[in-house]
C-alpha cells in the first residue's frame, strides 16, 4: 500500500466530502419514491387468490428491472451535461406515479407501481457516474454504498410514522412521504451537479472514463465474458436475498413480533451502514488495482459467510430475531455493496480500459432483479408452503453457498487474466 500516491489537498478532500454528502442525500432522497409503500400491510386484500401488496411489489419491481435493462445504453452512453437534469426528471415522474396510485382504486393502480419503478432503475448510475475514475471512488462509494443500506429502511420508517402519526391511508402515505423529500432532493442534485471532473492524476490511477457505443460495450463482455459471467451469477444470488428482505422486511418483523415498531426498519440496518461505509473506504489506501480487485472479491465471500453462520445461529436460538436480521442484513450489504462500486472500478483500472463503471455495473443489475422477479413468482405462484421469514432463511443459506463458489472461481480467472496480460508489469 502506499498511501503517499494518494495525497491529495484539502481542496479536492473538501471537493471529495461534498461530493459524497451530496450523492448520499440525492440517492437517500429517492428512495422516499422507492420503498415508502413496503412498509404498509395492504392486509385484507387480494386480487386473483394473491395478497395485494404482492401484486404491488412485483409490479414495481418488474418496472424497476425493465429500468435496468434501459440503464445498459442510456447509462453507458449518458453525456455530463444532462445527468443533473435526468435525476430530476425521472424521480418526479416517478412521484406523480404514485399520485395516480392513490387516486385510482385497487387493483387496477397496481399499474401505476410499474412507472413508479422504471424511472427510478437508473438514478443509481447518474448519481455514481459523478464519482467514479477518482482516486477517492472507494470512499465515495462507500458513503453512496452507505446511503442505499440506510435509506431502504430510513424511508420505510418515515413511510411507517407518516401512517400511524399523521393517519395518512395505505394509499396516500408514497405520495405523502415523497412531497415530504423532494425540496431536499432538488437541492443535493444541484450541490452533485457542481462535482468537477476527474483531474490528470485521477486518469493515471484510475483510467479514463468515457460513454461507451454499443460496439466498445460488446467488446468489454467478450474480454472479460468468463469472470463476468461468474460474478453476475454470484450477484443475482445476492440480489435476490436482498430484495426479498427489503421488500418484505415489514412481513418479517411482524412475524418475529415488531408490528408496530416503525424504528425497527431503520435501527436494524444503522450497523451494516456505518460497518460497509468503514470497510469499503479502507480500499482507498490500495494503490494496486489487481490486489484491491482480488481483495473485494474476499469481502464479498466473508458477507455470505457473515449472512449464513448467523441465519445457523438464529436457528439454533443462538441470537435474537432483531440481531439475525440485523446481522443477516450486515452479510449481505457487505457481499453486495462493492457490485455496485468497487469491484468494477477496480477491474476497469486493472486492466487499463477507457470505459465507465456504470455501463456493467446496469448489466449486473438487470440480470439480479430479472433473478429477484423470478423469486417473486416462486414464493408467490407456486406452491412454496413457508412463511416470509422460512422461505427468506432458505435464500440465505442456498444462495450464499453458491455465490461463495462463484466469487472464488472469479478471483481466480482474474488473477490468472492479469498474470498474462501486460499490465502486471505496470502497477
Amino acid at each position: 500500500m502506499n498511501t503517499l500516491s494518494l495525497q491529495l489537498s484539502r481542496k479536492e478532500w473538501q471537493v471529495s466530502m461534498l461530493a459524497a454528502l451530496s450523492a448520499f442525500c440525492v440517492y437517500t432522497c429517492m428512495y422516499a419514491f422507492r420503498k415508502p409503500f413496503t412498509a404498509a400491510d395492504f392486509s385484507g386484500i387480494s386480487f386473483a387468490g394473491v395478497d395485494y401488496k404482492i401484486w404491488l411489489v412485483i409490479a414495481q419491481t418488474i418496472g424497476y428491472t425493465a429500468s435496468k435493462f434501459f440503464g445498459i445504453g442510456f447509462i453507458g452512453s449518458m453525456q455530463t451535461d444532462k445527468r443533473a437534469p435526468a435525476i430530476l426528471k425521472l424521480i418526479f415522474l416517478s412521484w406523480i406515479s404514485l399520485l395516480f396510485f392513490a387516486l385510482f382504486p385497487a387493483p387496477f393502480n397496481v399499474l401505476f407501481l410499474f412507472f413508479n419503478g422504471f424511472p427510478l432503475g437508473v438514478i443509481y448510475g447518474l448519481v455514481f457516474s459523478y464519482l467514479e475514475g477518482r482516486r477517492t471512488t472507494e470512499l465515495l462509494g462507500a458513503v453512496l454504498s452507505a446511503s442505499f443500506i440506510f435509506a431502504s429502511g430510513f424511508a420505510q420508517s418515515a413511510g411507517k410514522f407518516v401512517l400511524l402519526e399523521w393517519s395518512v391511508s395505505e394509499y396516500w402515505m408514497p405520495w405523502v412521504t415523497g412531497l415530504l423529500f423532494f425540496p431536499v432532493l432538488i437541492l443535493f442534485t444541484w450541490l452533485l451537479d457542481k462535482t468537477p471532473l476527474p483531474d490528470q492524476r485521477d486518469i493515471y490511477y484510475r483510467t479514463e472514463r468515457k460513454p461507451m457505443s454499443p460496439k466498445r460495450r460488446r467488446d468489454f463482455i467478450k474480454t472479460f465474458f468468463p469472470g463476468l459471467f461468474l460474478l453476475i451469477v454470484s450477484y443475482v444470488m445476492l440480489t435476490i436475498i436482498r430484495d426479498y428482505r427489503s421488500n418484505f422486511a415489514s412481513n418479517m418483523w411482524s412475524e418475529l413480533g415488531f408490528a408496530n415498531n416503525a424504528a425497527v426498519f431503520t435501527q436494524s440496518e444503522l450497523p451494516a451502514s456505518l460497518l460497509v461505509l468503514v470497510l469499503m473506504s479502507l480500499l482507498i489506501l490500495i494503490r494496486k488495482n489487481i490486489r484491491a480487485l482480488l481483495i473485494n472479491h474476499v469481502v464479498i465471500v466473508a458477507g455470505f459467510l457473515i449472512s449464513i453462520f448467523s441465519t445457523i445461529l438464529f436457528l439454533e436460538d443462538g441470537i435474537s430475531p432483531f440481531w439475525w436480521m440485523t446481522l443477516s442484513g450486515v452479510g449481505l450489504y457487505i457481499g453486495y455493496v462493492p457490485f455496485n462500486c468497487m469491484l468494477f472500478e477496480r477491474l476497469i483500472a486493472s486492466f487499463r480500459y477507457i470505459s465507465n463503471a456504470g455501463f456493467i455495473i446496469y448489466v449486473a443489475d438487470s440480470f439480479g432483479y430479472l433473478g429477484s422477479t423470478g423469486i417473486l413468482f416462486v414464493k408467490n405462484f407456486t406452491r412454496v408452503d413457508l412463511s416470509w421469514t422460512g422461505f427468506f432463511i432458505r435464500l440465505v443459506l442456498i444462495g450464499s453457498v453458491a455465490g461463495i463458489l462463484l466469487v472464488i472461481l472469479s478471483a481466480l480467472y482474474f488473477k490468472r487474466k492479469h498474470k498474462k496480460s501486460s499490465f502486471h508489469k505496470m502497477e
